[in-house]
């Protein structure tokens, strides 16, 4: 079996190649945005891309590409399953209520009455949350009915720029240059955002027309990620900000399986088979010492997780040692 690799620096296709050289697997790497890109493929029996959310061109195109080729009868990774929810909070919410995952109370409303009716009713605080973003841009703690009315209106009117604010941008990468995450560079690169937003930033969309609100959950001090992908888990626990609820892009992790319980692992993997995902990376969070799924992805950063101690097995046999999760997806795409 042949397969075609999308590749791009520094993310998944990296390390896809290199587990194909190893274990003699025939690929070749092709360029998705060629206008022949279909005919490249003739040759080949499946294709792995891993598109990326905060890509204009990915979030336009990849998904239309990799389910036409699914379509044809072509093997792809990611899949529909996997992810046609890709960076979409609000289908998630639905995905997840449809299949009876424990999902975080979650509001959608499409027009400014319904969201008024429902503030006139609710209690905070609420989370608010734009459909689409990762590492806790784009979501806030709203305290009370006027900061949620206020985010209504903008909701409802000129909707919500993709861009992150520039002062939050750099006092988030000056706090991660201090945990030690970020480089001096880094640290350069945010103050220039001070007189200069990027452009690719500046030609993303905005998000108009519909408001979402996840109930807040206290005491939670951490978050769990679980990945699973196939019959294998793994995970990291994240730590929320200094004053702050968000814990997704903390850079504050932990690794040792003593800070997971079987009941996360056990959810996890119910709820990506009941998905039918190939790779299902979950947020929970916990009311009560009850797991409940916060958000998920396909996509994760690899480097993160280079520290993991071992994995879990379907039957929550844990497996002490390194493993390689990328050779993982290579080998469901050849199943």
């Amino acid at each position: 079996m042949k397969i075609a690799i999308h590749k791009e620096i520094g993310n998944f296709s990296e390390r896809w190649m290199a587990y194909c050289e190893k274990m003699q697997i025939e690929y070749k790497i092709v360029n998705c945005y060629s206008n022949d890109i279909i005919h490249q493929l003739k040759d080949c029996d499946g294709l792995m891309w891993n598109h990326y959310q905060a890509s204009e061109p990915d979030k336009i195109f990849a998904k239309q590409l990799l389910f036409s080729l699914e379509v044809s009868g072509k093997k792809v990774f990611p899949d529909f399953f996997t992810s046609w929810h890709y960076d979409d909070k609000v289908g998630q919410k639905y995905l997840f209520e449809s299949i009876g995952a424990p999902l975080v109370p979650s509001f959608v409303f499409f027009t400014k009455v319904d969201a008024i009716q429902w503030l006139n009713e609710t209690s905070f605080p609420k989370v608010f949350k734009l459909r689409n973003g990762a590492g806790s841009w784009n979501v806030r703690l709203v305290r009370n009915k006027l900061e949620a009315l206020k985010l209504v209106n903008t909701a409802f009117g000129q909707g919500f720029s993709h861009q992150h604010r520039p002062l939050d941008y750099l006092k988030e990468t000056w706090r991660k240059y201090k945990l030690g995450n970020r480089k001096l560079v880094h640290v350069r690169g945010a103050l220039k955002r001070l007189v200069y937003v990027p452009k690719h930033e500046r030609k993303l969309n905005r998000e108009v027309n519909y408001i979402y609100f996840q109930e807040f959950i206290p005491s939670n001090d951490f978050d769990i990620r679980i990945i699973v992908i196939g019959d294998k888990a793994f995970g990291i626990k994240r730590m929320v900000r200094e004053n702050d609820f968000r814990a997704s892009g903390s850079g504050l992790i932990f690794y040792g399986k003593e800070n997971f319980d079987d009941n996360t692992i056990r959810m996890a993997f119910d709820i990506s088979k009941k998905m039918k995902s190939k790779c299902a990376a979950f947020d929970f969070i916990y009311d009560n010492g009850n797991p409940f799924v916060v958000e998920v992805s396909y996509d994760f950063v690899s480097s993160v997780y280079d520290k993991c101690e071992g994995y879990w097995d379907s039957n929550l046999v844990w497996h002490t040692g390194k493993f390689n999760p990328y050779g993982w997806m290579v080998d469901l795409l050849l199943e």
